[in-house]
């Protein structure tokens, strides 16, 4: 929430989370995230087209995906087998992201237990996208930052507070540099 809430409103990307919650669970923490956040946030649903300035929350109980339909990418939702224990889980959905963007992805591993997310970052990292992790000192648990950091995956390894920081800067800025040296090519 804290991450999401420092995000300026008009963010130039969709945003997809996962966190470890059972049904219900997660259908009221994207209800607080939508209230208490400047984005419309909801329970990802299949089909459901992901669009800058959205967040889509992995609903408990199944995993979360992202897929091309033609120009759009969409999300789909499945009840394959639990990873590490957990469905909803980081991985199948940082694969699927690493597929549909490859290096025009940003990864974000905050605080959890265990080891979820790192064989996605791995794909990510592969592709060529970026990973941001949290630090342990402002983890509550650095299991899922701590193996992405410690297997070398982490672009940055950064306090929470500076988190939305390195979004912004990841996606915003990188946006802008793109579209200045477009219009720069395109008047040479």
């Amino acid at each position: 929430e804290k991450v999401l809430a420092a995000l300026p409103a008009d963010l130039p990307v969709p945003i997809v989370v996962v966190q470890h919650m059972p049904p219900e669970f997660t259908r009221l923490y994207a209800e607080r995230l939508d209230r208490n956040t400047p984005f419309r946030v909801c329970e990802g649903t299949a089909g459901a087209e992901l669009v800058p300035g959205g967040v889509w929350v992995a609903p408990g109980g199944y995993h979360m995906v992202v897929a091309r339909n033609d120009r759009r990418v969409v999300l789909g939702i499945n009840e394959e087998p639990r990873e590490h224990g957990c469905r909803p889980a980081a991985d199948p959905l940082f694969r699927s992201v690493a597929d549909v963007y490859g290096a025009r992805a940003l990864a974000v591993v905050i605080s959890g237990m265990g080891v979820d997310g790192l064989k996605g970052s791995r794909r990510l990292y592969e592709a060529g996208a970026q990973i941001v992790v949290q630090d342990e000192a402002t983890s509550v648990v650095w299991g899922m930052p701590g193996a992405v950091a410690k297997a070398g995956l982490a672009d940055v390894i950064a306090p929470l507070p500076r988190i939305s920081e390195e979004i912004v800067a990841r996606t915003v800025t990188a946006r802008r540099a793109a579209t200045e040296s477009a219009r720069a090519q395109a008047v040479a």
